[in-house]
């Protein structure tokens, strides 16, 4: 396989529904704000087509705010709400790790980074033989990793940690995300950041306050700033601009 370098940093999520693109389109869009030419790339979706409107690639262009069509953010898309390999299957169109990787060169090209959104967790099917860490590992791109902020996130966030430097892959670090509706009575959210830190060996950049539905890219880069340690992940992004590797 090629071995040509994408820079920026992968982002996968603890589980689906996580948050993920919310965070990777927040995040691209405040960075672009401050002078990164930053791009986002959805390797695989599925679930939807790439111009329907609420659709993970529509969410990337809109909150974002790149210029790049939504089929060069989500190159391959299959309507099948399923993991990549089954809702592939499902398509009749098998995936090879060549083929999701050259999806990427057009953006590759076009930006000094790119944020590259998986799908779901580190452990989903990919191809026929692998999964979405391998693709991160072929990537050579260090881990964003997207978590739930409340009860029960700090064993999905610390296996993941573990899986991806098992993988070799580096974790720049975590966002929590209040993904879900009521959080008035979880007493974990007051020490779940300082846990995944002190047991992960990792960095927890923030956590986004849910936000009400339709989110507008102003409110969602307003949280992002109040809430989330956007120098801190800038510099992962600078150590590969300044000729750093983080592997």
């Amino acid at each position: 396989m090629s071995s040509q370098t994408f820079a920026g940093l992968f982002v996968a999520g603890t589980d689906t529904g996580v948050g993920k693109t919310i965070a990777t389109a927040g995040l691209a869009a405040a960075l672009r704000e401050d002078g990164l030419d930053l791009g986002v790339w959805k390797p695989v979706m599925s679930g939807g087509l790439a111009d329907e409107e609420g659709s993970d690639a529509w969410r990337l262009q809109v909150l974002s705010g790149v210029e790049d069509a939504r089929e060069e953010i989500a190159p391959l898309v299959f309507p099948q709400p399923l993991a990549p390999l089954l809702a592939a299957r499902a398509a009749g169109q098998p995936l090879a790790m060549e083929e999701i990787v050259a999806g990427g060169e057009v953006l590759r090209k076009r930006h000094r980074f790119l944020l590259v959104e998986g799908a779901g967790g580190l452990a989903v099917p990919l191809t026929e033989t692998e999964m979405m860490v391998d693709l991160a590992v072929r990537l050579r791109m260090p881990l964003l990793l997207v978590a739930r902020a409340g009860l029960g996130t700090i064993n999905h966030t610390l296996l993941s940690i573990w899986y991806a430097r098992e993988r070799g892959v580096p974790v720049a670090g975590v966002i929590l995300n209040e993904a879900d509706a009521d959080h008035a009575h979880d007493a974990s959210l007051a020490s779940n950041a300082s846990m995944i830190e002190q047991v992960g060996e990792t960095t927890v950049w923030g956590s986004i306050p849910r936000l009400r539905e339709p989110i507008t890219r102003g409110e969602l880069v307003s949280s992002l700033r109040e809430n989330v340690n956007l120098a801190g992940i800038r510099s992962w992004l600078e150590m590969q601009m300044d000729g750093g590797e983080p592997w």
